[in-house]
């Protein structure tokens, strides 16, 4: 379940609302479907070019050539017995054209579900509207 927040800014008309919320829905659809499917391209399709990525065990990836290089490396190479679910959780407009994104990451494997709790910071695109990751942190849930 998705649900939103606005503060600082006036409200978009509820179709623009309900259509970017499903952009974004999409995206976070998107992640998971490239993840599984170990699809480095279809992730990076993903970015803004000046995104900032933080890895679940804290590596910093400043710049999507930076973020090409190590998805390139370690998403086709990924081993998990299992499958992902991603699922945006909550959207908070920061600006009509700026949403942080929490996502619910769960990996399913015989062991059980572990979770992720990833913050995705993403903007509309002037010249398409398209939603863009642009500062995201992949963080990983400990339990106990």
């Amino acid at each position: 379940m998705t649900t939103e927040t606005t503060r600082t800014t006036p409200t978009p008309a509820p179709a623009t609302r309900a259509a970017d919320l499903r952009a974004i829905a999409e995206v976070v659809a998107t992640v998971e479907r490239t993840q599984r499917a170990k699809d480095p391209e279809g992730f990076l399709a993903l970015f803004h070019p000046d995104a900032l990525w933080t890895t679940a065990h804290g590596k910093v990836l400043i710049g999507l050539d930076a973020i090409a290089e190590f998805t390139r490396a370690v998403l086709p190479a990924a081993t998990w017995d299992g499958d992902v679910t991603y699922e945006a959780v909550h959207t908070q407009f920061l600006r009509p054209d700026v949403a942080a994104v929490k996502v619910r990451q769960v990996y399913h494997s015989p062991a059980g579900d572990t979770e992720g709790a990833p913050l995705y910071v993403m903007t509309r695109q002037d010249d398409d509207g398209r939603w863009l990751l642009h500062a995201c942190q992949n963080t990983e849930v400990r339990t106990g």
